[in-house]
């Protein structure tokens, strides 16, 4: 073999591998929350459990480009630009509408995949459950529509309570639903209702601030994004007002809550995970129907009940899915 024919075999050698790496490139997704990495740490397992049952593990075949808001909301439409500009293979969207809705505005191409609180089709994000239409599916929790069950559930721990706070972010797309649950079902309980608004840190502050000449029985606080960014705060307002409280995701009862009872947003996360791994592998978004929550979860702090002064009663106790002891 001549000489120059040994090296051009060298060099063509040489590119196969580089060849088979650029074909083997690890697909990208966008992934936005406005909230904080540490506000939904156990859902991010989820989401990765999710990934992994449809063949994807982070850093191995996978890369996620992460942009979190750090409840700066403002800020999440440039996210989303950021991410169709550098052009990842699909965008996870999760935290609420409104980072879904940012995503959505900002492509018609890349396919987008919410976790949401809400309708998603009376938010404008599907055409409907079944055929969303376009390049946007994912999964909604309604966690709205729960609400009339998780008062229920207040009102047997605190069966005596007339007077009732409820706590909103007016800011989420979700505060107007709850509160019409809300109006419906406090009614038939002869409940007085008193709302309050916060989306910031200081008017959470503020807010219980006015319990101090305006007790409570009871605080009700709607599902919110920011509520579960700030659920340590609430739990330790909570437990210095000595005011009973519910929230609707259990990591407020794991904080120190009293009780929580919503969709398990690990699952939800994961749903979304198992999705995005289809759509990588070609599914299209339009013939993904949006998923529904089906996993809920009654969590009750009993230490925190014991330090209220209450007793949890038995029918709570074997209707919990987990008692905090």
């Amino acid at each position: 073999m001549k000489r120059r024919e040994f090296i051009a075999l060298l060099g063509g050698t040489a590119a196969w591998p580089l060849a088979a790496r650029a074909q083997q490139a690890m697909p990208v997704i966008g992934f936005i929350n406005p909230t904080a990495p540490e506000s939904v740490a156990e859902p991010m397992r989820g989401l990765r459990q999710g990934l992994k049952e449809a063949g994807y593990i982070e850093g191995e075949n996978l890369t996620i480009e992460y942009r979190w808001a750090n409840n700066q909301t403002e800020g999440v439409p440039a996210m989303a630009a950021e991410l169709v500009r550098r052009q990842v293979g699909l965008i996870v969207a999760t935290g609420g509408a409104q980072a879904a809705l940012a995503a959505k505005a900002a492509t018609t191409t890349i396919p987008v995949i919410f976790n949401v609180a809400d309708d998603p089709v009376a938010s404008g994000l599907v055409a409907s459950l079944a055929r969303p239409g376009g390049n946007v599916t994912g999964v909604s929790t309604l966690i709205a529509e729960l609400t009339a069950k998780r008062l229920e559930f207040l009102h047997e721990l605190v069966p005596g309570a007339t007077r009732m706070a409820v706590l909103t972010n007016p800011n989420d797309p979700t505060a107007d639903v709850t509160l019409r649950e809300l109006e419906a079902a406090i009614g038939p309980r002869g409940l007085q209702a008193r709302i309050l608004k916060a989306s910031t840190g200081r008017e959470i502050d503020a807010a219980f601030a006015t319990f101090a000449h305006e007790r409570p029985d009871v605080l009700f606080v709607a599902p919110s994004s920011f509520f579960l960014s700030r659920r340590v705060q609430l739990s330790l307002l909570a437990a210095f007002h000595r005011v009973p409280t519910t929230l609707a995701l259990r990591d407020f009862a794991e904080a120190g809550g009293l009780m929580s009872y919503g969709p398990s947003l690990r699952d939800a996360y994961r749903q979304v995970g198992v999705y995005a791994g289809r759509i990588l592998k070609g599914a299209k978004p339009a013939d993904l129907p949006v998923v529904q929550a089906s996993k809920f979860e009654l969590v009750i702090n009993q230490q925190t009940a014991r330090m209220l002064g209450l007793t949890v009663p038995d029918k709570l106790l074997v209707a919990a899915d987990e008692v905090i002891e």
